[in-house]
């Protein structure tokens, strides 16, 4: 029996894109809508860089590169994970850990205790003048490989997400946390009230929606703001 189709957001990998097509955005992102929405994972999806399919090392992930690229399609929302920084700014990246190579050595080292310069020194930079840090990811099975896609962007805030991305595509707010870790409550607010006045600065008519695997966090969201689901 031949394996099941891969199912993945990624486009094909014939490019360039196909024409734009005029997505259908709810008008009232409170509203429920019997609509199903289609969500960009990631931007036009998720890196694995184990794969042999070249999909998957197309375009890198969770950047600002991904994002408009998905909105090229007939996409609601593209969805991401915003993390903040050790001086408070919130920033777009899955893993909760950055792995990168000092004197010669795989070291790990968590968002959430960089400072927003550091983590922006990580992989390709905006100046050209410049050589990002070495960025590397683990897979499940404990494998380190060097984080190199075909199309490699530079790791961006949230705040950049709202100036650069298409304003037509509504935003799916991930709050990562760390499942290994146990928060109290006064740390998830105040991480979740630095990501909700970044939104509510910068959103400007645009649908948002927040999700998060930590069910704490989720209940906070709806506890300190009431304008999005």
């Amino acid at each position: 029996m031949p394996p099941p189709p891969l199912i993945t957001s990624l486009p094909p990998p014939h490019f360039p894109f196909p024409p734009p097509q005029e997505a259908y955005l709810p008008e009232d992102p409170n509203v429920r809508t019997s609509k199903l929405l289609v969500i960009g994972h990631r931007g036009c999806g998720m890196n694995i860089l184990h794969s042999s399919d070249s999909r998957f090392k197309f375009m890198k992930e969770n950047s600002i590169l991904s994002f408009n690229a998905a909105a090229k399609f007939p996409v609601d929302f593209i969805e991401f994970d915003v993390q903040v920084t050790k001086d408070g700014c919130p920033v777009i990246f899955h893993d909760c850990l950055i792995l990168t190579e000092e004197k010669g050595v795989i070291v790990e080292k968590r968002v959430t205790e960089l400072m927003l310069e550091e983590f922006l020194s990580y992989g390709p930079q905006h100046d050209p003048r410049k050589v990002g840090k070495p960025l590397f990811r683990r897979t499940v099975d404990g494998g380190v490989y060097e984080w190199k896609v075909e199309n490699d962007a530079p790791l961006c805030t949230l705040q950049e997400a709202f100036e650069k991305v298409e304003h037509s595509v509504g935003f799916n707010v991930e709050l990562k946390f760390d499942d290994l870790l146990v928060y109290e409550e006064e740390q998830l607010s105040q991480m979740i009230q630095q990501v909700l006045q970044v939104v509510e600065m910068n959103a400007k008519g645009r649908p948002i929606i927040y999700s998060s695997f930590i069910p704490d966090a989720a209940q906070l969201v709806k506890k300190l703001q009431s304008t999005y689901p």
